[in-house]
């Protein structure tokens, strides 16, 4: 990967979620549907398109691009809200509801929080909070978008460049998260420790 290159986003919650699906989806360029993700996308086309409205003297604006030339970050806000004085507020939509598993809800704010990033250096404004508005159970739950979690956005960015530049699949993690996953039936992880204590029976 060309270190020019901004990183997506996206990538960030895929590492997060897991390292593998990270590099199955970009660097080898695979992807697959399953009940998740079209309900994800489902939520999506609610906010994927561009435009702006002004509500309760909020200026409310949808699918809106995002860059950070700082951290190398590219990629599109699903909402974002500015108030008065021209603080953005950004909120991402996801499906399910607010009690979504810890493991789930952290990366959920890691992806929000690189968005806040991205804003402040677009705006020059601080952006202290965002929420993350789930389409199940339709409610809000505001993120603070403290020093740690702004930490763990460099940190996770650093990994994910390191990841691209690398081009090596990590190896699988079978564990609940590939019961979630559209990508198991292509990773196979359940198949990667029998492959490798047969290579190494034969070594």
């Amino acid at each position: 990967m060309d270190p020019a290159d901004p990183i997506p986003l996206s990538a960030l919650q895929h590492w997060c979620y897991c390292p593998r699906q990270c590099a199955l989806i970009h660097v080898e360029q695979v992807f697959a549907e399953n009940l998740h993700t079209l309900r994800g996308q489902a939520v999506h086309t609610q906010v994927d398109q561009p435009g702006v409205e002004t509500r309760a003297g909020l200026r409310v604006e949808r699918a809106l691009p995002v860059w950070s030339d700082a951290l190398g970050l590219i990629g599109k806000a699903d909402v974002v809200e500015f108030e008065a004085d021209g603080t953005p507020y950004p909120v991402e939509y996801k499906h399910g509801s607010r009690n979504k598993a810890p493991w789930i809800a952290a990366c959920d704010d890691l992806q929000l929080a690189a968005q806040a990033m991205c804003l402040e250096e677009m705006t020059g404004r601080p952006v202290p909070a965002g929420a993350l508005f789930y389409a199940t159970s339709k409610r809000r739950r505001e993120v603070a978008i403290d020093a740690g979690l702004r930490r763990r956005v460099e940190e996770a960015t650093a990994a994910v460049r390191a990841l691209l530049d690398a081009a090596v699949l990590p190896a699988p993690t079978f564990d609940k998260r590939c019961d979630k996953c559209s990508l198991r039936d292509i990773c196979q992880p359940a198949a990667q420790p029998v492959l490798a204590g047969l290579f190494d029976s034969e070594a």
